[in-house]
């Protein structure tokens, strides 16, 4: 697939530059090459790839290959998220409601992740979460927030297990659950999310909807505090 991609890449084909883009992007079966990704990623989206536009998108907002550039990383998303892409959309919308790269709009932020969680995008789904628990731009709706939190979370997406298990601890749009937060902070703590892993250390070591365990909870507390988790460094 290296050598076709790299063959039709040179010739100009779009896609297999968005393609080949990533494998050099990801390391796959290659050295990890962000200046090469960026560069292949350009000449996709110049000729209109939404995922080279997507792409190189992600690479401007991380300053990966590149400088880092919201306000550039928007324009690409745009560009993407016309054309239909539910990944570009819920990147995009996530900046509207952070006002990152573009003036906070928590109206645009609400339509763009609605249209990338239709498309069963869980950092769409996750974003609409995050808009319905905290009231952004739409009145404040727990149980809405956590059916859109579930839907991402059985996709994978580490935050949304985090703020559904915060979610069961509360109570908040769901009968309180100690069991059900542990097991969704595992999932994410598993991932390797420093926030998840501080919480469920808390959780074992107070007894809480699994087994007190206090070796488990430093082995957690460690991994969050490895990760940079200050309130796991204090706990230790």
């Amino acid at each position: 697939a290296f050598r076709w991609y790299t063959l039709a890449a040179e010739q100009g084909d779009a896609n297999a530059q968005a393609n080949l883009g990533l494998i050099h992007f990801k390391g796959q079966g290659v050295p990890q090459d962000y200046n090469t990704a960026a560069q292949l990623f350009t000449l996709s989206a110049k000729q209109g790839n939404a995922n080279g536009q997507l792409n190189l998108g992600v690479m401007y907002a991380d300053g990966l290959g590149v400088t880092q550039d919201y306000t550039r990383a928007v324009h690409l998303y745009k560009l993407a998220a016309k054309q239909g892409l539910a990944r570009a959309q819920s990147n995009l919308g996530s900046l509207y409601a952070r006002g990152i790269g573009v003036s906070r709009d928590y109206s645009e932020a609400l339509r763009l992740s609605t249209l990338a969680a239709e498309q069963g995008d869980p950092n769409g789904q996750f974003n609409l979460g995050v808009i319905y628990a905290n009231g952004y731009g739409v009145t404040k709706n727990y149980a809405e927030a956590v059916s859109w939190y579930k839907l991402a979370s059985r996709q994978g997406n580490a935050n949304a297990q985090y703020n559904l298990g915060y979610m069961y601890t509360q109570g908040q749009g769901v009968s309180q659950d100690y069991s059900e937060a542990a097991r969704l902070y595992k999932m994410a703590a598993d991932q390797g999310l420093a926030r998840a892993q501080s919480n469920l250390a808390m959780l074992y070591e107070t007894g809480l909807g699994v087994s007190k365990d206090y070796a488990e909870a430093l082995r957690l507390f460690t991994l969050a505090a490895e990760n940079g988790r200050a309130s796991a460094q204090y706990n230790l």
